[in-house]
């Protein structure tokens, strides 16, 4: 067979995810905290970006009077136009942009802030919002926004002492004590050691055979100061199990009797309430053992919390919910969680006509580049945002105004359809995002629930309802006459809700709920 030489050609599509595109879809799975760090991040390495203090109009107004001279720069140097040509524009197909937003981006020089983002939908009247039920409702400690504190330093009022924090912590407080009681250096340096192996809890959970080495002494010193650590304030503390800290509380109490000293070995037959086994075990009559466990259910299983405690961080909203005087909703952006930035266009014209070497010129047109992704990126992704909410808060319409029973089964492909966005897109948007409705604080995410079928066929009813029907129904029940699984699924039934046992039990167990079984031994205490 011949060899002979052809020449074909091939047309084929490829998928480019370009620079911007990648940031774009970073900035919107991120939370407001996340993307403020992201910001901050960039303005101290950008210097064509500039921070919007709060006063966004004369900003604007002087990003309006620079244009002229930066619009001169660009018609005259070509290597600033390509750095400030649109990148969204290009190499990105429109299947792309489907799957990220499907919202245009804005124009090099639109205020990212600059948008109305208010949403209304007729809806039922008002009247039925004043008899909705407040189930889950949470209330801030604070503000969403506020005026600051006292800016005269010279008040007698002001003391800077008052903003620093004087709680003690559960180390610092051991501390103190190992100065007082452990006059020994080498005593005081094991126990100093033994400290730092506490966790927050004041649980010692570490192994003191393996410090023989670390420490250079023998095991019995060891053993030794961590014995009298184990007397140290609060009670309970470098306890190495549950059982040995409560036994420690009650060693200072003087209550570590036999039957009590028992009662804190079979520990799991209190959380399994067989109160009759553990009287047998322990020796004692109805009376002593309510009286012992009510004493053990007093005392604190983790009592270094209450020197040292993990930090709160307080979660500001991402959208705003509020009910008009019409009865319709408006959903807006939370202003406070926008990032305020703009492009530096009056340092940018004037670097720009400067006689530049042609890395610094490279190094400027990639900072207006960069500067002008990001301007587009946020305003991207607060459009996205508050496109996805609004379809959220129009579909759970019922749910805001009478309570989780009339939440609706969602899926993320029942939003997607309506705004025409990628699935993939509305979890990005809903992820570690919150909307401050008139229910309380909720995540997006909250309101995407599975459907449970109608018994009568009509309309399918939502997972998180259920589970509120469910423990209403627990809650309700008489103490003569609890409810089993296959008695729930009756009564579920008989409301329309066609569910099997196996579920019931397992959004039981999701509300943390014990069975029929335990909550009958725990109504005859």
């Amino acid at each position: 067979m011949a060899l002979s030489q052809r020449l074909d050609l091939k047309q084929s599509q490829s998928l480019v995810m370009t620079p911007q595109l990648q940031q774009a879809i970073k900035l919107l799975q991120l939370s407001n905290t996340e993307v403020s760090e992201f910001v901050e991040e960039e303005l101290e390495k950008n210097p064509m970006l500039e921070r919007d203090e709060g006063e966004s109009s004369s900003l604007q107004e002087a990003n309006a009077d620079n244009m002229t001279a930066y619009d001169e720069v660009q018609a005259t140097e070509e290597a600033t136009t390509k750095a400030s040509t649109d990148g969204f524009d290009e190499e990105v197909t429109d299947d792309i942009l489907a799957r990220t937003s499907a919202e245009t981006l804005p124009e090099q020089n639109d205020d990212p802030n600059d948008i109305d983002y208010e949403n209304n939908w007729g809806s039922a009247s008002s009247e039925n919002t004043a008899n909705a039920d407040n189930f889950g409702q949470i209330h801030s400690d604070r503000p969403i926004s506020g005026n600051g504190g006292n800016s005269n330093f010279d008040s007698d009022t002001f003391n800077i002492d008052e903003t620093a924090s004087d709680s003690k912590t559960l180390r610092q407080h051991l501390y103190e004590q190992l100065g007082i009681d452990f006059p020994d250096p080498k005593e005081r340096m094991i126990g100093a050691y033994l400290i730092e192996m506490i966790d927050d809890t004041g649980y010692f959970l570490s192994n003191s055979s393996d410090l023989v080495d670390t420490l250079g002494c023998s095991q019995s010193e060891i053993d030794e100061v961590l014995e009298q650590l184990q007397h140290f304030e609060p009670s309970g503390v470098f306890a190495r199990n549950l059982a040995e800290c409560l036994a420690f509380q009650l060693r200072d109490k003087n209550r570590l009797d036999p039957a009590m000293a028992t009662l804190l070995d079979n520990l799991e037959l209190i959380a399994q309430h067989k109160i009759n086994e553990l009287k047998k075990i322990c020796n004692v009559d109805d009376e002593d053992m309510i009286e012992m466990i009510t004493e053990i259910r007093a005392l604190n299983p983790k009592p270094g919390l209450i020197y040292e405690q993990a930090i709160e961080q307080n979660i500001a909203p991402d959208v705003l919910m509020k009910e008009t005087t019409g009865g319709s909703w408006i959903v807006e952006l939370n202003p406070d969680n926008l990032p305020k930035v703009l492009i530096n266009n009056t340092y940018y014209a004037k670097v720009s006509r400067e006689h530049l070497q042609k890395s610094d010129k490279e190094f400027i047109n990639d900072c207006v580049q960069s500067a002008n992704w990001l301007v587009k990126s946020l305003h991207q992704r607060a459009t996205t945002i508050i496109k996805v909410a609004s379809e959220i808060v129009s579909q759970q319409d019922a749910f805001f105004r009478f309570g989780v029973q009339h939440l609706k089964p969602l899926v993320l492909r029942d939003v997607a359809e309506v705004i025409g966005m990628h699935e993939s897109t509305i979890s990005r948007v809903t992820n570690n995002k919150y909307i401050a409705t008139p229910r309380g604080m909720l995540e997006l995410k909250y309101f995407f629930t599975s459907s449970i079928a109608s018994a009568g066929g009509g309309d399918a009813f939502s997972a998180e309802a259920v589970k509120f029907k469910i423990k209403s129904l627990i809650s309700e029940e008489p103490a003569s006459k609890i409810l089993s699984d296959d008695r729930i699924v009756e009564l579920l039934k008989s409301h329309g809700i066609d569910i099997a046992r196996r579920t019931v039990a397992k959004y039981r167990d999701a509300l943390k709920i014990p069975s029929s079984v335990q909550r009958r031994r725990q109504k005859s205490l």
